[in-house]
């Protein structure tokens, strides 16, 4: 589901209990899917499509933001995982180019101030793919160093991933095997982010590869710290800043939110705890597909935690879209319900 989906299933659920409720939906996104249209509703502006490379080079149309002087991007757009079959997973040979054809495109209609939403990529190239890009675009003699273009433009890299580019908890080792990567695949990626860093560390004279956020996006963060002087911040912090979410909740009598599956990363400055940590005193309800480590959840100021999906689902069934939109929708009703009887009392 998107964030729009989960919403309106969620808004069914209680409206059908608590005809009377008021609900507000927000859209919202870490930097992965549905970026984009969180920030659409947010700010406004025009959605751009361009034709780009997906990460096995092939065209692929994607969309980004334009508003003004202001980009907006969502690397998973062109580099996404969702773009590719599961057989055709391969970080080895996916790259990030047309993420940085979206950059290219937004630049050259005059884009000054871009954020970059970095999630759900389908690739570990650090960045080199999106780099090309630009060189290819900009470049004279396809040098680096010759780009104007870039000068004057100013990069925000929207993600909660806090890992470095390398080593056991860099971008190969955490995510690459979710992207289809064998443990030998991981161990050559590894050691080609290593070399590039190393490169671009003798090239610049700094090394942003132990920054926050560098392992972000199979190390595209790296490649927009290191050769972008970006600013790395987290996805759903500046979503709720732009919104000015803290109004909107100050009050509500509950806050409801949600992930695919909710466990100790959940704590770990994923979407749910930004969403906890900007919502006052107002009882913030996390539901998931599934969740483990319930007490420390808890601890954590969650007043609830629930399963929208029944236990003996198979985790295929519960996956589909259409099921999983009236698991949610079910499961609020009975939320509200609990909601109106402990209110009674």
């Amino acid at each position: 589901m998107t964030s729009k989906e989960a919403n309106h299933a969620a808004s069914e659920g209680i409206c059908q209990i608590m005809p009377d409720a008021e609900v507000v939906q927000i859209a919202v996104s870490d930097g992965g899917e549905g970026f984009l249209e969180a920030f659409l509703t947010a700010i406004g502006g025009i959605l751009v499509e361009v034709s780009v490379r997906d990460p096995l080079m092939r065209t692929v149309q994607a969309k980004y933001l334009l508003n003004g002087d202001k980009a907006v991007i969502e690397m998973a757009q062109a580099s996404g995982l969702t773009l590719l079959a599961n057989e055709e997973r391969n970080p080895m040979l996916a790259t990030s180019y047309g993420t940085g054809q979206l950059v290219a495109d937004a630049v050259r209609r005059g884009a000054k101030h871009i954020i970059v939403g970095l999630g759900g990529s389908a690739t570990s190239d650090a960045g080199v793919g999106m780099l090309r890009a630009l060189t290819d675009t900009f470049a004279k003699g396809g040098k680096w160093d010759n780009i104007k273009a870039l000068e004057n433009v100013r990069f925000i890299i929207a993600s909660d991933v806090k890992n470095p580019l390398c080593g056991n908890n860099g971008a190969a080792h955490v995510f690459a095997p979710q992207k289809g990567a064998s443990p030998q695949d991981i161990l050559v990626l590894d050691e080609r982010a290593r070399k590039f860093a190393e490169m671009s560390t003798r090239h610049f004279g700094f090394d942003r590869s132990e920054a926050e956020g560098a392992g972000a996006a199979g190390g595209l963060g790296y490649a927009f710290l290191q050769y972008m002087n970006a600013e790395c911040k987290s996805g759903i912090e500046l979503l709720l800043e732009t919104i000015n979410y803290s109004e909107i909740v100050k009050d509500a009598n509950l806050v409801i939110t949600g992930e695919g599956s909710a466990d100790r990363q959940t704590l770990m400055g994923k979407l749910p705890m930004g969403i906890l940590q900007h919502s006052g005193n107002v009882p913030v309800c996390l539901v998931a597909g599934r969740y483990t480590h319930l007490e420390e959840l808890l601890k954590a100021g969650f007043t609830c935690v629930e399963s929208i999906s029944p236990h003996n689902m198979p985790l295929e069934e519960a996956m589909r879209k259409e099921v999983a939109m009236q698991n949610l929708e079910n499961k609020m009703m009975i939320i509200a319900e609990k909601w109106l009887s402990l209110h009674r009392n």
